[in-house]
């Protein structure tokens, strides 16, 4: 009896194979070919599932976003089973420091693509605005949040902390990734920005969890 294909599988593992040669190499000088042979497939196999590069790109982006919200989701879950909202904004934050070489590659591949939206309409028309807007929506809400059980600062804007939080995580980001600091001292600005916001007695930190 022929083995079952699992097609939403193999989509996936051309996708991780996309990400791992942009990873690698840039965004731009990806082929379709190159992703075939570091998947292990044939082109006409990749060819099969995506048509054309173009299409291939969307899709790598969209498993992109999914991969990051996972990494979030495992940071988020490691806080414990009740983590308070400085936790989760800072699982979010840190989950996009390019700490290892699956962030890093996720770092790197995804500025690619924003540099690529500029100038590619195919991708400008793509909702790639939108996750940034999510997260800035998440990271608001968790504020307010916050907010409302007095664990933040008086006087604290939410939106603009909202922004001012995830700006500073992309840049701290680029710095890591050319080498500008370490992932450490990166991790330290966000915690003093985050200690900045919140009250001392509800900081709730992944930090603080970690060491206790």
């Amino acid at each position: 009896m022929p083995k079952r294909v699992d097609h939403a599988e193999r989509r996936s593992e051309i996708a991780e194979a996309l990400v791992r040669v942009a990873g690698r190499r840039g965004l731009h000088a990806v082929g379709m070919r190159d992703v075939a042979a570091e998947a292990g497939v044939s082109l006409r196999l990749v060819q099969y599932y995506f048509e054309t590069k173009e299409k291939l790109l969307l899709y790598g982006l969209q498993h992109l976003a999914e991969r990051f919200g996972e990494r979030v989701a495992a940071r988020s879950r490691a806080a414990g089973d009740s983590p308070g909202p400085r936790a989760v904004i800072e699982a979010l934050l840190m989950a996009s420091l390019p700490t290892d070489e699956e962030s890093r590659a996720f770092h790197l591949v995804y500025t690619s693509y924003a540099v690529l939206a500029v100038t590619d309409q195919a991708l400008a028309a793509q909702p790639f605005i939108r996750n940034p807007d999510a997260a800035e929506k998440a990271v608001a809400e968790l504020l307010r949040q916050a907010q409302e059980a007095d664990l933040v600062q008086p006087g604290v804007d939410i939106q603009l902390e909202a922004v001012s939080l995830l700006a500073m995580s992309a840049g701290l980001g680029i710095s890591v990734l050319v080498g500008q600091r370490s992932p450490q001292s990166a991790a330290a600005v966000l915690n003093h920005h985050l200690d900045r916001i919140f009250q001392a007695s509800g900081h709730g930190s992944l930090t603080q969890r970690a060491r206790e």
